[in-house]
Formats: structure tokens, C-alpha cells, sequence
């Protein structure tokens, strides 16, 4: 370090006596054409060219020749160190002052500007580092977000996988040792004809409990990738809300279930399967969480100008506020944290919810939870886009 710092001042005496020597020379050639003010002045330029380059020692030597020269050459009488008028002291002291004042003026102004570089550089090492140590973090987030997600992944695939199967596979066993005519301990095995259909059942109901689950997770991936493609088309909210509840028949058979649809809606642009998908799936949900011989409620009705809002109540337990935003993601329940009551409520991946509100993001609208103003339990609510006015209606008068 201080081997550089001694070069670079050796570079500036160099630079400031050979930069003296070529401007004095130029200066000499104009001979009495040229005035002592304009001499002063170009020796000024380069005591602050001087400073700017190399510091305050190569300046001040600057300064001290530069006296020197404009008395040497300038000043009568020409070629000697004498001064003959008085003025010329005033002269030569004006300008040594000037010179190493603006010599000083400049290596501060240098050094302030070196002094904010090496700050600006500070605070992007800062910053760097602190962008640095929020990616460690959110990495570190992301692994463990991961490794939930993996764990839940487990716990949904042991359950919902692994319990159909178990089914299917006793089932099956079942009718293949009636097939050959032994029981466990070796004897014959004699199953009547409702055993069998009953065996045969279980096959068939955990089959579709294994196709909606796999279905499930395709369609949960479509979504995260963006891939999700909505064949919209032109449809009737009452249409819509009918034919999710017909599918939901077999399980609505212990509630009772209520539809609320405000009068002369609007038909909505929308892909109906996968909204009535939305509506089968809250439904489900409600049915699952809420006692037998409650009420289930679809409501239906214009939210503003653009959006029909469509609603699911029931009189279960409820969400807390603290989960309502948790239950959207993907293989979360609102009985993984432990509480007394998980014990009570039915198994599930939950994906469901995932995908509704995929679907629901993928058009353009939202969906959320409200609390039941009139009664206890849950409240879903999401919107639908109303498609462009005069082809609505058109659509409505047919």
C-alpha cells in the first residue's frame, strides 16, 4: 500500500514539472502578445489538474514552481529571480495563495467524491450481501415449505392410496379363495350372491375413490403449471348449480339442501364443468363438516356490474380466521393442527379446495370464506365473470 501510495505521488511531481515545462514553453512563443493574467491563469489550470490527479504534495509543488516560473520568465526584469516593481510581489503571493488554496479546494472535493464512491460501494456490499441472506432464507423456506409438502404428500398417498387398496385387495382375495373353493384354514369357502355383489362394490366404490384421487393431483398439477384450459361457453347459473347438486345426490341424502337464485341473473361465460366442479366440491365439503339433518344453502345473486357471486353455507363448526386463507392450499385440513375435534370429522386429501380455487383463479375471479351472518357455520363465496351485455342478453331471451 505504501508503495503505491509513493508511486503515484512520484507520478505527480513528474507530471507536474514536465506539465510546467511544455505550458511555459508554449507560453514563452507568444512572447509580449500574451499578459500576466492569462499566464496565471493556465499555471492555475494545471496546479488544479495537478491536485485533482495526484494530491495535495504534487499540488503544492505545482504551486511553488509555478510562482518560479511566471517570475523567471514573466515578471521584468526577464530571466532572473529579482523583482524590481512592488506590485509584482503582490503579483506572485496572490497567485501562491490562489494556486495552493484551489490546490487544497480540490483534493478535498476529490477526496469527499472518493469518500462517497467508497460509501456507495459500502452500501451496495450491504445490499448484496443482505439479498444474499434473503435468498439463504427463502431457500431455506422453500426446503422446508418442501419437506411439508412432501410429508403431506406421504400422508395423503398412505391414506388415500394405500386404504382403497387395502380394500380391493381384500375383496378381491375374498372371491378368488371362493373361486377355489377354500377358506383360510384350508376348508371350503361358500359365499352367498349378496356377499358377493357387496364384495364387488367395495371394488367398484374404492376403484373411484382411487381415479378421483390420481384425477386429483393431475388436475392440481395442470393448475400450478398454468396448463389448466377452460372451455368456456355461454351457461346459466341455476344450469350450473343444478346439475353440480344432482351429482351430489348421494351425498346431500342426510341434509337438507336449499338454492337461493336471485331472478333474471345474467348467463355467465364460463367453462361449466369445471365450475360446476367448484360447486360439487363446496357442497361435498359442507356435507363432511356440518351434522346430519342440517341445512346446506346455494345462493346465487349479482355481486356487481361484472360478477355473479355464488355462495355455499352450512351449519358446521365453522373455520377460524387464522385458517380461512390456509384451507386454499393444496393437502391441507383444518384439523392438522390438532384440535379436539379432528377425531370427528371425516379423512380427506385436501386437494379439493386446492383445485376450486384454481378453477376459479384460472377465470378471473376469486373465492374466499365469510362468517354465516344468521347462523352458525361456514360461508363460501366466489365469483363468476358476466360475459359482454348484448351477447347476454340475447342468450337470456332465448
Amino acid at each position: 500500500m505504501k508503495s503505491r501510495a509513493f508511486e503515484k505521488s512520484r507520478t505527480g511531481y513528474l507530471v507536474a514539472v514536465g506539465s510546467l515545462a511544455i505550458v511555459t514553453a508554449v507560453l514563452k512563443l507568444f512572447g509580449v502578445h500574451i499578459n500576466l493574467t492569462t499566464v496565471a491563469l493556465v499555471l492555475l489550470l494545471i496546479v488544479l489538474f495537478v491536485a485533482t490527479g495526484w494530491g495535495a504534495g504534487p499540488a503544492i509543488v505545482t504551486s511553488l514552481l509555478g510562482v518560479l516560473c511566471i517570475n523567471f520568465f514573466f515578471l521584468p526584469p526577464y530571466h532572473t529571480f529579482s523583482i524590481a516593481d512592488p506590485e509584482n510581489w503582490v503579483a506572485l503571493v496572490s497567485f501562491l495563495v490562489t494556486a495552493i488554496t484551489a490546490g487544497q479546494l480540490s483534493v478535498r472535493a476529490r477526496r469527499r467524491a472518493e469518500e462517497a464512491e467508497s460509501g456507495r460501494n459500502e452500501i451496495e456490499r450491504l445490499y448484496q450481501e443482505l439479498r444474499d441472506a434473503f435468498e439463504r432464507a427463502s431457500h431455506a423456506e422453500a426446503l422446508r415449505k418442501s419437506e411439508k409438502l412432501k410429508s403431506a404428500l406421504l400422508d395423503a398417498v398412505t391414506h388415500d392410496i394405500r386404504t382403497p387398496l387395502t380394500s380391493i385387495k381384500a375383496s378381491v382375495t375374498t372371491l378368488l379363495d371362493e373361486a377355489r373353493g377354500k377358506a383360510g384354514d384350508g376348508g371350503p369357502l361358500v359365499l352367498d350372491a349378496e356377499s358377493r355383489l357387496d364384495m364387488l362394490s367395495v371394488i367398484d366404490e374404492e376403484s373411484d375413490r382411487l381415479n378421483r384421487f390420481v384425477e386429483g393431483l393431475i388436475e392440481l398439477a395442470r393448475i400450478e403449471a398454468g396448463e389448466m384450459r377452460l372451455r368456456r361457453g355461454w351457461e346459466s347459473v341455476d344450469e350450473i348449480i343444478a346439475t353440480a347438486l344432482t351429482r351430489a345426490g348421494s351425498l346431500t341424502g342426510r341434509h337438507r339442501v336449499s338454492t337461493e337464485i336471485e331472478e333474471d341473473l345474467p348467463v355467465v361465460r364460463v367453462d361449466p364443468r369445471a365450475v360446476g366442479e367448484v360447486v360439487y366440491t363446496l357442497v361435498d365439503n359442507a356435507t363432511k363438516y356440518s351434522p346430519q339433518g342440517t341445512t346446506i344453502r346455494i345462493i346465487a345473486r349479482r355481486h356487481d356490474e361484472e360478477m355473479i357471486e355464488i355462495a355455499v353455507e352450512d351449519e358446521g363448526q365453522g373455520i377460524p380466521l387464522s385458517l380461512r386463507e390456509r384451507v386454499f392450499d393444496k393437502f391441507f385440513r383444518a384439523t392438522n393442527d390438532g384440535d379436539g375435534a379432528a377425531a370427528h370429522y371425516p379423512s380427506g386429501t385436501g386437494m379439493g379446495l386446492a383445485i376450486a380455487r384454481g378453477i376459479v383463479e384460472a377465470h378471473g375471479s376469486k373465492i374466499w370464506i365469510e362468517d354465516n351472518a344468521k347462523r352458525k357455520g361456514t360461508r363460501f363465496v366466489f365469483t363468476l365473470p358476466i360475459g359482454d351485455d348484448e351477447i347476454t342478453k340475447v342468450m337470456s331471451d332465448e
